[in-house]
């Protein structure tokens, strides 16, 4: 099946809402791991989450942002833009807001690959979120 992509080679349409609000387009996945392009929109703040089983890295290609981690008594929050990669250990807290103009676009690697709508869970966050 062709599928109708945009002037970067991407898939035009999001497979899925994730549990943090930002848009999902499914791009590869083997038995071990998945890789995902991610989208948020000018002015959004993600929905705070962990992960119950899976870790992921993320790749940064367009806009700026900013993502908050926490992992135990350890908190960060990082300024990101194209080129910042970042890892999101399983169990750790973490939120992204876009601070540009522009979307913020990245790339995640999911290892293992998505289990399903249960691995996330919502947590306390660094920013309000709203709606």
């Amino acid at each position: 099946m062709h599928q109708d992509l945009d002037y970067n080679g991407l898939p035009k349409y999001l497979d899925i809402l994730a549990p943090d609000g930002s848009e999902i387009r499914l791009l590869s996945a083997t038995s071990r791991g998945s890789m995902v392009h991610c989208t948020l929109n000018p002015g959004d703040v993600s929905l705070p989450v962990a992960h119950r089983t899976v870790e992921e890295v993320w790749y940064f290609l367009e806009g700026t942002g900013q993502v908050w981690r926490k992992f135990g008594d350890e908190e960060r929050e990082v300024d990101v833009a194209p080129g910042v990669s970042l890892s999101i250990p399983v169990g750790a807290h973490f939120q992204f807001r876009t601070t540009g103009d522009g979307p913020l676009r990245f790339l995640i690697v999911t290892m293992p690959p998505w289990p399903g709508e249960d691995e996330a869970y919502r947590v306390p966050g660094r920013w309000p979120v709203e709606g």
